[in-house]
Order: C-alpha cells, then structure tokens, then sequence
C-alpha cells in the first residue's frame, strides 16, 4: 500500500513538472495531479492496451513511433476525464506525453524500478 502511495504521489508530482514545463497542459492543484495520476494508471491499464493491440500493424510500420500518438491520446483523455486538469490540444499532449516518459524513465532509473 505504501509503494502504491509513494507511485501515486511521484506521478502526480511529474504531471505537475509537465504542466509547468509545456505550455498548453494545465493542472490546476496537487488534488487535480493526485486525481489526474490515479486517472492515467487507470487509463493505461485499461484502454492504452487496447489500442496498442488495434493500432499494432501501424506500430510495426512506423517502427513503434506510434506509440508516441498513443501516449499523447492517453494524456489528452486524462485531461478530458479528470477534473483540474486541461491540455489544449494534441501537440501539447504529444509533448507532455514524451517528456512525461522521459521524466517516468529518469524516477525508475533513480529509484531502481524492479
């Protein structure tokens, strides 16, 4: 339950970097990040898989850069389903999505993610 919270928590954090740093992502409070990272866990257990199977032969096409549109239309709906948090369109989830990724590969090269 603890790693649960501290993951919570280092998420909400790192979305709060991501609307900082990338203009067109906001989040309005530390409850909206908390509400928006338990949203994306949600959203990337549940329908990211979903699309990543339906969009596969685009994916092996684009040789996974694809993954990248996946991502930025996973931030994009966070921001339409949880309350306090707006992204203005797919650009700035595109960015936000890539620099939350890079910032997610930097906490769990830090914390040796298992």
């Amino acid at each position: 339950m603890i790693e649960f919270l501290a993951h919570l928590v280092i998420s909400a954090a790192l979305l709060l970097i991501v609307a900082n740093v990338v203009s067109g992502v906001q989040i309005d409070s530390w409850g909206s990040a908390i509400i928006g990272a338990l949203v994306l866990g949600v959203v990337n257990a549940i329908i990211r898989p979903l699309l990543v199977f339906l969009t596969l032969p685009l994916t092996i096409v684009t040789l996974g850069l694809f993954l990248l549109v996946i991502n930025a239309l996973m931030l994009q709906l966070v921001g339409a389903l949880a309350p306090g948090i707006q992204v203005a369109g797919f650009g700035p989830a595109l960015w936000g999505s890539l620099l939350l990724t890079l910032l997610n590969l930097a906490v769990g090269a830090l914390l040796g993610s298992r």
